[in-house]
């Protein structure tokens, strides 16, 4: 995915600045910043949501998981899946998905019947099978407990390796950059700060503080960062 001069203004804000940045087919890619920095913008604008200038090319069809779960209250967890299905593919692959991400005996309940953590599991398990050629999540780990998001961004990291997806996802963590992505972009004032190369293999130990988180850190804080 190849973008260009992506640019994006509300009224006297100006969201994204002449942004040029490539996402290699295949791979996670972190979009780490501070609030306003232009992250979630950038997602809207990848997925057709918004009006921008610049140019988007080879995303395609795109999935998108935001940030909050948005299952539908009157369908059951495998019906939430089964709903964003093309209609040939209804059932297929929806139990077994929603055994990957924990949810084995869940299938038939509502979301008020499983707890926060079990509809991010369903929002996951839909997002990865709605059909798209590139996975769009903004703070997906967001909101969660400690324990719940170690298992979340082992699982998550996990499936998308297993299914070479081509993936970007917003974070605010440069723990959950270091953890889930091989690449992480730092957005400041619509602009790319720096990016830094995470080389470390699947799975990685969330307890290990990785040599990436640093020069993350140090983007973030001074905002001079140079591409690595």
């Amino acid at each position: 995915m190849k973008i260009t001069g992506l640019t994006k203004r509300y009224k006297d804000t100006l969201a994204l600045d002449n942004l040029s940045v490539e996402f290699e087919e295949g791979k996670t890619t972190a979009i780490l910043g501070e609030s306003g920095a232009g992250k979630t913008t950038l997602l809207n604008a990848i997925a057709g949501l918004i009006r921008y200038e610049g140019t988007i090319e080879g995303a395609g069809s795109v999935s998108y998981l935001f940030q909050d779960s948005r299952l539908l209250p009157h369908m059951t967890a495998e019906e939430n899946i089964n709903f964003v299905l093309k209609k040939g593919d209804r059932g297929i692959g929806a139990a077994e998905m929603l055994a990957r991400v924990g949810l084995k005996g869940k299938e038939k309940r509502y979301p008020r019947e499983l707890s926060g953590g079990e509809q991010r599991r369903v929002a996951i398990a839909r997002a990865l099978l709605f059909p798209h050629e590139a996975l769009l999540m903004d703070e997906p780990f967001s909101s969660l407990d400690l324990s719940l998001k170690r298992d979340l961004l082992s699982l998550v990291a996990e499936l998308c390796a297993e299914r070479k997806e081509t993936v970007v996802f917003v974070t605010h963590d440069v723990r959950e950059a270091a953890l889930a992505s091989s690449r992480a972009v730092v957005l400041k004032g619509g602009k790319i700060a720096g990016e830094v190369p995470i080389p470390a293999p699947y799975p990685r130990d969330f307890f290990t503080r990785y040599p990436e988180e640093e020069a993350l850190e140090k983007i973030l804080i001074d905002g001079r960062g140079e591409a690595q």
